[in-house]
Protein backbone atom coordinates (compact mmCIF):
# COMPACT_ATOMS: atom_id res chain seq x y z
CA UNK A 1 0.00 0.00 0.00
CA UNK A 2 1.31 3.11 -1.11
CA UNK A 3 0.40 7.11 0.53
CA UNK A 4 -1.17 9.49 -2.18
CA UNK A 5 0.59 12.44 -2.19
CA UNK A 6 -0.53 15.33 0.35
CA UNK A 7 -1.82 18.35 -1.81
CA UNK A 8 -0.74 21.81 0.57
CA UNK A 9 -3.99 24.33 -0.06
CA UNK A 10 -2.79 28.40 -0.38
CA UNK A 11 -4.55 31.13 -0.03
CA UNK A 12 -4.75 31.47 -3.68
CA UNK A 13 -6.24 27.81 -3.55
CA UNK A 14 -8.54 28.87 -0.84
CA UNK A 15 -10.04 31.73 -2.95
CA UNK A 16 -10.81 29.79 -6.09
CA UNK A 17 -12.68 27.39 -3.48
CA UNK A 18 -14.86 29.71 -1.79
CA UNK A 19 -15.36 31.83 -5.76
CA UNK A 20 -16.52 28.36 -6.96
CA UNK A 21 -18.98 27.29 -4.32
CA UNK A 22 -20.49 30.40 -3.63
CA UNK A 23 -20.79 31.94 -7.22
CA UNK A 24 -18.96 35.27 -6.31
CA UNK A 25 -15.86 36.56 -8.20
CA UNK A 26 -12.13 35.68 -7.02
CA UNK A 27 -11.63 39.64 -5.85
CA UNK A 28 -14.57 38.89 -3.64
CA UNK A 29 -14.04 35.39 -2.00
CA UNK A 30 -10.08 36.76 -1.82
CA UNK A 31 -11.30 40.62 0.24
CA UNK A 32 -13.56 38.65 2.30
CA UNK A 33 -10.89 35.80 2.92
CA UNK A 34 -8.36 38.48 3.73
CA UNK A 35 -11.43 40.09 6.16
CA UNK A 36 -12.00 36.97 7.63
CA UNK A 37 -7.79 36.44 8.10
CA UNK A 38 -7.79 40.01 9.75
CA UNK A 39 -10.73 39.65 12.03
CA UNK A 40 -8.64 36.75 13.35
CA UNK A 41 -5.40 38.12 13.39
CA UNK A 42 -6.49 41.41 15.08
CA UNK A 43 -8.41 39.48 18.01
CA UNK A 44 -5.31 37.46 18.79
CA UNK A 45 -3.20 40.64 18.91
CA UNK A 46 -5.66 42.31 21.27
CA UNK A 47 -5.35 39.24 23.50
CA UNK A 48 -8.95 38.21 22.64
CA UNK A 49 -9.47 34.04 21.81
CA UNK A 50 -11.29 32.97 18.54
CA UNK A 51 -14.08 30.94 18.65
CA UNK A 52 -15.72 28.79 15.36
CA UNK A 53 -17.81 26.46 16.70
CA UNK A 54 -17.19 23.13 15.29
CA UNK A 55 -14.10 24.23 13.31
CA UNK A 56 -12.13 25.40 16.87
CA UNK A 57 -10.48 28.09 18.90
CA UNK A 58 -7.48 29.98 18.66
CA UNK A 59 -5.86 31.59 21.13
CA UNK A 60 -2.60 33.56 22.32
CA UNK A 61 -0.37 31.95 25.10
CA UNK A 62 2.56 33.86 27.06
CA UNK A 63 5.49 32.13 26.98
CA UNK A 64 7.89 33.50 29.71
CA UNK A 65 11.45 34.45 29.08
CA UNK A 66 13.66 31.89 29.78
CA UNK A 67 17.67 30.42 29.44
CA UNK A 68 18.38 27.90 26.65
CA UNK A 69 21.26 26.38 24.62
CA UNK A 70 22.96 27.78 21.47
CA UNK A 71 22.93 24.52 19.90
CA UNK A 72 26.49 24.53 18.07
CA UNK A 73 28.26 25.49 20.50
CA UNK A 74 26.38 24.61 23.68
CA UNK A 75 26.88 28.44 25.13
CA UNK A 76 23.48 29.21 27.60
CA UNK A 77 21.37 32.21 25.98
CA UNK A 78 18.30 33.88 27.02
CA UNK A 79 15.15 33.00 24.66
CA UNK A 80 12.83 36.62 24.78
CA UNK A 81 9.56 36.35 26.11
CA UNK A 82 7.03 35.77 23.51
CA UNK A 83 3.60 35.27 22.72
CA UNK A 84 2.41 32.10 20.73
CA UNK A 85 -0.74 31.21 19.05
CA UNK A 86 -2.38 27.75 19.46
CA UNK A 87 -5.26 25.96 17.79
CA UNK A 88 -7.37 23.46 19.17
CA UNK A 89 -9.60 21.55 16.81
CA UNK A 90 -13.32 22.09 17.40
CA UNK A 91 -15.55 18.53 17.32
CA UNK A 92 -16.82 19.01 13.66
CA UNK A 93 -13.38 19.38 12.38
CA UNK A 94 -12.05 16.33 14.27
CA UNK A 95 -15.09 14.31 13.11
CA UNK A 96 -14.79 15.28 9.04
CA UNK A 97 -10.86 14.47 9.36
CA UNK A 98 -11.45 11.23 10.86
CA UNK A 99 -14.37 9.62 9.00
Amino acid sequence: MTKAAKTVLGKTDLVELISAKSSVSKVDANNALNLVLDGITNALAAGNDVNITGFGKFKVAHRPERQGRNPSNGEPLTIKASNQVSFSVGAGLKQSVNK
